[in-house]
C-alpha cells in the first residue's frame, strides 16, 4: 500500500512540477500529507525519489523547490583553437605499448612485465615499512635520498674496471621514472632545434621525448652488434649533433646487446666528437643468457650519461629511476628536473631502496631470468611452428621483446587490426623508428600475462599473415 501510495504521490507531483516555474516552492510535507491522505513516511519517500531524479532540491530549514533542469548539449571548445595556435609537435596518441588490453585478450604488445615476474611480496612489505618511516611525511632532497643515490652509484661502480674512477653518490639524480629523465636530458644537453642522434629502431618513448622537447631526431641504423661506428661518425659530422641516445644492453625493441668491441669503438667516436652518449639501461635486470655491461662503467670523463630504471623490474607503481652524470651536464639535468617536478616522492624512493637491498632481491632476479628464458623460447618456438612468415633472426640474450620481420609489403597496421579481431593484441613496429620504417616489423613482448596462450597467439598471427599472403 505504501509503495502504491508513494507512486501515486510521485506521479501527481511530477504533473505539478511540469506546470510550475523553476524555483517554485512545493507545499509543505504536512500539506501534502493532508492532500494525498498518506503518511509522512510515504510522502518523504516520494520526495526523495523526485530529488534523486533531479527534479527537486531540498534546502534544510527552508523547504523543497523545483530544481533547474539543464539540457545536455555538446560543449563547444572551438575558441581554444585560436588561443592555442598550431601545435609545435603533432601528437600521435598513446603508444600501443601503453594500451590496456581486454582481460580475455592475448596480449603481446605491452612493455611491462606480468605481475608474476615482479617481487610482489617484497614490494608490499617495503611499502608498509616506508609508510611507517619518516620518508612518508618529509620532503626528500631534490637529487634523491642519499642512501638511494649511494645504491645506484655503487651498482655502477662495481662494474668499473681497475683504474677507472667510480661514480659517487653526488653524481646521481633520482628520477620519477626514466621517461621524465629523458626529457630533462634532451632539454639540458641539446639546444632546441638542434639534432640528437638515435638508434634506429629505438625506444618509442625516446622518439616522443625528442619531439616534445623540440630537438631534431636523426636516425642511426643499428644491427645485431650495435651501430656501425663509421656510420655514427658520419652522422655526428653531418648533423652537428653532440648527443647520441642508445640502448647498448637488451635494446627495445630488438633485444640487441652490443659486443664489447663495438661498444669500445662507439665510445671512441663519441669522445672524438666531444659528445655525449645517453645510455638507457632500462633492461639491466632482465638478462637471460647474458649479463649487462654498462658503457658508463668504461667512462670517467663525463661522456656517458647513464639512465638506470627500476620501474619495470621492481613495480610499475614505483616509478623510480636515476641518471648518473658528471660535471656541468649533471647540474643542468638536476636544474631541469627541479623545475619540472621539484623532487621524487620519498615514500617511493624509500620503498624502492628497501626492495633492492633485501637479500631476496637477487634470488628474485634469478627466478625472473629462468622465467623469461622459458617464455622467450616458447614464443620463438610457437612462431616457428605456426607463423614462420614472422621471421625472428635474432633471439635476444635478454630484455622482454622479440623483433619480427614480416614479408615485404605487409601492412602492419591492418595486420594488427586483423589479429585484434581474433583476440590478439600486437604492436606494429613502425612506432620504434625515428624516421620512415625500413620494413614491416612487429614487436612481440614475451613478459606479459598468460604465456600458455603463446601457441594460440602464434596461430592467430599465422592465419592473419596467410590471408595477406
Amino acid at each position: 500500500m505504501n509503495d502504491d501510495s508513494s507512486s501515486r504521490i510521485s506521479a501527481a507531483l511530477r504533473a505539478w512540477i511540469a506546470n510550475a516555474s523553476v524555483g517554485a516552492r512545493l507545499p509543505s510535507t504536512r500539506a501534502l500529507v493532508a492532500e494525498h491522505r498518506a503518511s509522512p513516511v510515504t510522502v518523504q519517500r516520494a520526495l526523495r525519489e523526485l530529488a534523486g531524479a533531479g527534479l527537486l532540491e531540498t534546502r534544510p530549514g527552508v523547504g523543497t523547490f523545483v530544481r533547474t533542469v539543464r539540457t545536455a548539449r555538446p560543449a563547444d571548445y572551438g575558441w581554444q583553437t585560436a588561443a592555442l595556435g598550431s601545435p609545435e609537435v603533432r601528437s600521435h596518441g598513446v603508444s600501443t605499448a601503453m594500451r590496456t588490453a581486454p582481460n580475455d585478450a592475448m596480449a603481446l604488445h605491452s612493455g611491462y612485465p606480468d605481475r608474476e615476474l615482479l617481487p610482489e611480496r617484497l614490494v608490499r612489505a617495503a611499502l608498509g615499512r616506508a609508510g611507517r618511516s619518516d620518508t612518508a611525511i618529509s620532503r626528500p632532497p631534490v637529487a634523491g635520498l642519499p642512501e638511494l643515490q649511494s645504491w645506484f652509484a655503487h651498482e655502477l661502480g662495481a662494474a668499473c674496471p681497475a683504474g677507472t674512477a667510480v661514480p659517487g653518490p653526488s653524481d646521481v639524480v633520482v628520477l620519477p621514472g626514466s621517461q621524465g629523465g629523458l626529457s630533462s636530458i634532451f632539454r639540458a644537453l641539446v639546444p632546441r632545434g638542434r639534432a640528437v642522434l638515435l638508434e634506429s629502431p629505438t625506444y618509442w618513448g625516446a622518439i616522443t621525448a625528442a619531439a616534445q622537447t623540440g630537438v631534431r631526431a636523426v636516425p642511426v641504423s643499428t644491427g645485431p652488434e650495435g651501430p656501425d661506428p663509421e656510420e655514427l661518425d658520419r652522422a655526428f659530422t653531418e648533423s652537428g649533433a653532440r648527443v647520441f641516445y642508445a640502448q647498448p644492453t637488451f635494446a627495445n625493441p630488438t633485444g640487441t646487446q652490443w659486443s664489447t668491441e663495438r661498444a669500445s669503438a662507439v665510445l671512441d667516436v663519441v669522445r672524438a666528437h666531444g659528445a655525449f652518449l645517453v645510455e638507457d639501461d632500462w633492461a639491466h635486470d632482465f638478462g637471460i643468457t647474458s649479463t649487462p655491461r654498462p658503457l658508463a662503467a668504461q667512462d670517467d670523463s663525463g661522456h656517458v650519461v647513464y639512465l638506470r630504471s627500476l620501474t619495470k623490474s621492481v613495480s610499475p607503481a614505483l616509478r623510480v629511476a636515476a641518471v648518473i652524470a658528471r660535471g656541468p651536464a649533471r647540474e643542468r639535468i638536476l636544474a631541469d628536473r627541479t623545475a619540472e617536478s621539484m623532487y621524487v616522492s620519498g615514500l617511493l624512493q624509500g620503498a624502492a631502496l628497501d626492495v633492492v637491498t633485501q637479500p631476496a632481491w637477487q634470488t628474485h632476479l634469478r627466478g625472473v631470468r629462468d622465467a623469461l628464458r622459458a617464455r622467450r623460447d616458447l614464443l620463438v618456438d610457437s612462431l616457428l611452428e605456426h607463423a614462420p612468415a614472422a621471421l625472428v633472426d635474432h633471439v635476444p640474450p635478454g630484455g622482454l621483446n622479440l623483433w619480427a620481420r614480416l614479408p615485404d609489403g605487409t601492412d602492419v597496421r591492418e595486420l594488427a587490426q586483423d589479429c585484434e579481431r581474433e583476440g590478439l593484441v600486437i604492436a606494429a613496429g613502425d612506432e620504434w623508428f625515428p624516421a620512415e620504417p625500413t620494413g614491416p616489423f612487429l614487436r612481440l613482448n614475451y613478459s606479459g600475462p598468460n604465456p600458455s596462450a603463446f601457441p594460440r597467439a602464434a596461430q592467430v598471427l599465422g592465419r592473419a599473415l596467410s590471408r595477406r599472403g
